[in-house]
């Protein structure tokens, strides 16, 4: 695929974009990333070095997924979600080689909702749902369903407080020292306290 200039992204001249791809409106796609057939990415989305999109998968708006990061098939990204450096998605359970899983249906769900942020090196076992605003801190392993705005650290991954939309850690009473926001809790993790 080649970039034009009536385009409305930039796919770098050395990435691979194969047919039925979508791309939103101001995305960027650098050096060396492979976009597969019918995948879908938002706008404004930021693919860094030698990312890997899998056939089918579906990116939200506003994402960053950093270099060497694999979005594999069975992943799904909503928007506002930030992939660091080098981390790791999977999407079989238990691999084998001699006893290939290969297709959709052996796949297992992984969705990683609006705002998550995923640290450079960290891995998530496929089957386990990354919550709203939630922070999993670099080289973490995340082993189960993470509630939305929970703090992820360590191997395996358990929770170290929680953590404001904007990114800041809340206070003890759910506070945001940064923004000001509130929140209490709800049935996936917390909520905002809307006044």
């Amino acid at each position: 695929m080649e970039n034009t200039a009536n385009d409305t992204f930039f796919v770098h001249p050395s990435a691979c974009v194969d047919t039925n791809v979508q791309i939103g409106e101001g995305t960027k796609i650098w050096h060396f990333c492979h976009i597969s057939q019918d995948a879908s990415i938002g706008k404004n989305c930021t693919m860094g070095q030698n990312v890997f999109v899998a056939p089918g998968v579906r990116i939200g708006n506003f994402c960053k997924i950093q270099n060497n990061v694999s979005v594999y098939d069975g992943v799904e990204l909503g928007d506002y979600v930030f992939c660091g450096p080098s981390m790791v998605f999977t999407n079989v359970q238990r691999p084998r080689c001699k006893y290939p899983q290969s297709g959709h249906q052996f796949y297992v769900r992984t969705p990683v909702c609006e705002g998550a942020s995923i640290g450079a090196n960290a891995t998530i076992v496929c089957g386990h749902r990354i919550g709203r605003h939630a922070f999993i801190a670099a080289g973490s392993v995340v082993t189960k369903d993470v509630p939305d705005h929970a703090i992820m650290m360590g191997v395996p991954a358990r929770q170290h407080g929680w953590a404001c939309e904007c990114g800041e850690t809340l206070d003890q009473s759910l506070h945001c020292p940064k923004c000001g926001r509130n929140y209490r809790e709800g049935a996936e993790g917390l909520e905002e306290e809307v006044k």
